[in-house]
């Protein structure tokens, strides 16, 4: 069986037998993980290990684990930093800062990768230009050089955990005031003015491999009248095409407020996959998940199936092992002197 082009998500810490059904349908191809989903360490290493177990290949077991205020497990995980964190180390020490960057990316990948998780959607590679409520310090910095700089270091530590990075949100959510999870945000500049911009960090990661985009719930009208993960301009001419992206893209969540501009839950992912999407997510609406399996029955992509199989979890990492290591000590022990203490998460 290979990996089908939706991601679901559970409703609680352990799979019921309506889940276990949508689960193996031949269309699903991962899961992803909310704090709902969460009570230990032991506990969400078995979801996972029963999750990678129904199938072969193994579905994507995916988490949104950034740092900051989107990190989804707490209790048993080291608090990661926010992304804007680095940012400010880089005004002070730019090595640093790269190192930072570059231990926590590897920390986050590798206590995930310890029970099973096999991707975070991460990094951010939005511009933090202190306009956009919802992006705000999850993206590294307002200047595109120094977001790439730092986002590549995470990307590398991520990497060296066995993790692939996914970018988001493609071309840019940093210069719209509107949540897209509640409202229906539009920017209205011009594409010359994106491109020399926002796009410079997703270029450049492109560039030195990055494996996954997930792409905006944004309207941008200068270039497209569609959301940007409903655009064939954006995903194929732009991203395919101009910037020679090989990798997967992973819609943003279809139940969120932006996303439904096209239609019922059926349509959105059939618009998405057109456009160019590999994978549509269906958060929180069991009956919008059954209901997009259902439409996509006779649905068929090698080239997405292929693209996929990449984002598997690379190597194994034991826990305990883990947490005894000196690396391990070092990175955490790092972490704590910069104070930045856990805040409230963000529902994303």
């Amino acid at each position: 069986m290979s990996l089908g082009p939706v991601m679901l998500d559970l409703v609680g810490t352990s799979i019921t037998p309506e889940e276990r059904e949508m689960l193996l349908h031949p269309q699903t191809g991962g899961v992803i993980l909310f704090t709902r989903n969460y009570e230990s360490p032991d506990q969400i290493s078995a979801l996972v290990k029963e999750i990678h177990e129904l199938r072969t290949p193994h579905l994507l077991v995916a988490v949104d684990h950034e740092g900051g205020r989107v990190q989804r497990f707490r209790e048993g995980f080291t608090h990661i930093p926010a992304a804007a964190v680095y940012g400010e180390a880089y005004a002070r020490d730019k090595n640093q800062a790269k190192k930072l960057a570059h231990d926590c990316g590897w920390l986050m990948a590798a206590e995930c990768r310890s029970v099973g998780i096999d991707m975070s959607f991460a990094p951010v590679l939005d511009i933090g230009i202190g306009l956009s409520g919802v992006i705000g310090d999850r993206a590294y910095h307002s200047k595109p050089d120094i977001v790439s700089v730092l986002a590549h270091e995470y990307m590398s530590g991520m990497l060296h955990a066995g993790m692939a990075a996914t970018g988001k949100h493609f071309p840019g959510h940093g210069s719209v005031k509107e949540d897209s999870h509640t409202a229906h945000p539009v920017d209205k500049r011009p594409l010359n003015d994106i491109m020399m911009e926002d796009i410079i960090p997703f270029e450049r990661m492109i560039n030195y491999g990055l494996a996954a985009v997930m792409p905006a719930h944004v309207v941008y009208p200068a270039i497209d009248d569609k959301p940007a993960g409903y655009s064939y301009i954006w995903l194929q001419n732009i991203l395919r095409q101009r910037l020679n992206f090989q990798g997967v893209i992973f819609s943003d969540d279809l139940s969120m407020e932006a996303a439904g501009v096209v239609g019922d839950f059926s349509q959105r992912a059939e618009q998405a996959l057109k456009a160019g999407c590999d994978m549509v997510l269906v958060c929180n609406h069991s009956e919008a998940a059954q209901q997009v399996l259902e439409s996509l029955e006779d649905y068929s992509s090698p080239a997405s199936q292929m693209r996929l199989i990449r984002m598997h979890g690379r190597g194994e990492i034991n826990r305990e092992e883990l947490m005894k290591s000196v690396k391990w000590k070092k990175v955490v022990d790092k972490i704590r002197q910069l104070g930045d203490g856990p805040n409230l998460e963000l529902d994303v």
